[in-house]
């Protein structure tokens, strides 16, 4: 059997993390798991946990590390025999030191992009509430405007993605990101790729995970040159 792999994605709001999460699932075959997807699975499924994540979401709350970890912690316990990449959690030391008393990954990467960039990404961001669905004007518009490509839906912008709030959210998540990724860098897992453009960036994780891996990628994104 194979040796299994486990690696978490570290960076900001409008970072790229989903747009890269999703080429290494696809190029590595790592299963790809997201918080922001289990918290709006568990509040429609109406599960112990999901209600509780329903109290804070409503009041645009940060969900807390206890409860964070009572929903995800019996998630990775589920996919203990699997390999995957980990998106959005762990967010805090907290959460971080209750992950490692469950398993140790392999490999965190961190992505180090520009403010400017961060701000330009975010306020082209609109996305779809119900399914979490998002897009980007700028390089990932809907099919017709102001609607979801799946439902028809309109589109809506976060009150967080609008730019008086981002200053407060990428204050907090360098203020909480911090201590996680000094634990990890402290472990020797942490990998940090800094620059403007997910393009320019995934040839060197592609590179680094197809080192860690010891396998060759699927060559879906190696000829990508857009």
């Amino acid at each position: 059997m194979a040796k299994l792999f486990r690696a978490a994605i570290m960076g900001p709001p409008g970072s790229g993390k989903g747009t890269i999460s999703k080429r290494i699932a696809h190029s590595f075959g790592l299963q790809y798991l997201s918080s922001g997807h289990f918290l709006r699975e568990s509040i429609a499924a109406n599960t112990e946990a999901g209600v509780l994540v329903r109290t804070y979401v409503e009041r645009s709350m940060l969900v807390p590390d206890h409860v964070m970890t009572k929903l995800m912690l019996p998630r990775l316990e589920q996919l203990i025999d699997h390999s995957w990449l980990l998106d959005g959690f762990p967010r805090t030391l907290s959460q971080a030191r209750e992950m490692n008393n469950l398993c140790q990954l392999d490999l965190v990467i961190s992505l180090n992009i520009p403010y400017e960039t961060l701000r330009e990404r975010l306020s082209d961001r609109w996305s779809h509430p119900a399914s979490g669905r998002v897009y980007n004007m700028g390089f990932n518009p809907p099919r017709v405007q102001g609607k979801d490509d799946i439902t028809g839906e309109p589109l809506i912008q976060q009150d967080d993605d609008k730019p008086e709030a981002l200053m407060a959210r990428l204050r907090h998540y360098k203020d909480v990101a911090k201590p996680v990724i000094d634990l990890y860098k402290s472990q020797g897992i942490l990998h940090s790729f800094s620059g403007t453009d997910t393009d320019r960036i995934w040839p060197y994780i592609n590179s680094l995970l197809s080192t860690k891996m010891h396998t060759q990628p699927s060559d879906a994104f190696q000829t990508q040159t857009h």
